[in-house]
């Protein structure tokens, strides 16, 4: 009984020890009035998305626009004209999507 009490306290420990770990990606967006779009990009623990890969994405799907953050933790690019997606993305469970007309000045 009581290595199945030690046990028990150890997966617990495990498994807090991972949320204590875990962060999750953070991203905003913002239309720059000039044709150009400016994300910013993080995690919830602070650390930068400095070399993150950004997309942005036609209504089709298609990548129109590949990149990545840059020491800023920043991505700017050209305003596709119609529809869009601008996806940030660091992993498997580490992406943000964000369309493209909930992106304003």
């Amino acid at each position: 009984m009581k290595k199945l009490l030690i046990l028990c306290l150890l997966a617990a420990m495990l498994t807090l020890s991972v949320q204590a770990f875990a962060h999750s990606p953070l991203m905003s967006c913002f239309d720059n009035g000039d044709g150009t779009v400016t994300c910013e990009g993080g995690f919830s623990d602070g650390s930068s998305a400095a070399g993150v890969s950004m997309h942005v994405k036609g209504a089709d799907g298609n990548v129109l626009i590949e990149g990545k953050m840059n020491q800023d933790s920043e991505f700017t690019f050209n305003k596709p004209e119609g529809a869009y997606t601008v996806v940030f993305d660091a992993g498997e469970g580490h992406s943000v999507v964000i369309d493209g007309s909930n992106i304003v000045e």
